[in-house]
């Protein structure tokens, strides 16, 4: 079984979208996938996800409810598969906590699984309007589509 860790700031924004979304697909298509979800700093720790977040993810028919904040840890790079980052910031804050390079090959841009070597970020929404939550939204859910597919394909 795969393990996959989105990572964002403080997990209240774009990670647990993505965690919330890939947990929607995992049971829609049945994949065999063990998600989770971190944010680099602690500033959020026990927090549900931005109300925002929650109330545009459930728009879409995805409940991210249950979810709650926790801060990425070194032991992540040993317990995951793959960690997919937001932005490049988080890109760096994650590899320099990795121990050697097979842990930094399992790191890399959220988005590089849609449009792959362009390394391109998710626009962090907390600071943007009800359409930024929008467009996020429709960018993580595309590339949890493309990594729902790359599972169908693994099991």
């Amino acid at each position: 079984m795969q393990k996959i860790l989105f990572v964002c700031l403080g997990n209240i924004c774009r990670s647990p979208l993505a965690e919330g979304i890939m947990l929607h697909l995992k049971n829609k298509h049945n994949l065999n996938v063990e998600i989770d979800s971190a944010g680099t700093a602690g500033y959020h720790i026990g927090e549900a996800p931005d109300k925002r977040t929650i109330a545009n993810a459930k728009k879409n028919g995805v409940d991210l409810s249950l979810l709650r904040a926790r801060q990425f840890e070194k032991g992540d790079l040993d317990v995951f598969d793959k960690i997919y980052v937001m932005d490049h910031s988080n890109l760096r804050n994650v590899l320099a906590l990795a121990k050697d390079q097979k842990q930094k090959e399992k790191v890399s841009l959220f988005l590089n699984a849609v449009y792959p070597g362009k390394d391109l970020e998710i626009p962090d929404p907390y600071y943007g309007t009800e359409q930024s939550f929008e467009d996020v939204f429709q960018l993580v859910y595309k590339a949890c589509e493309t990594f729902s597919q790359q599972f169908k394909s693994t099991v």
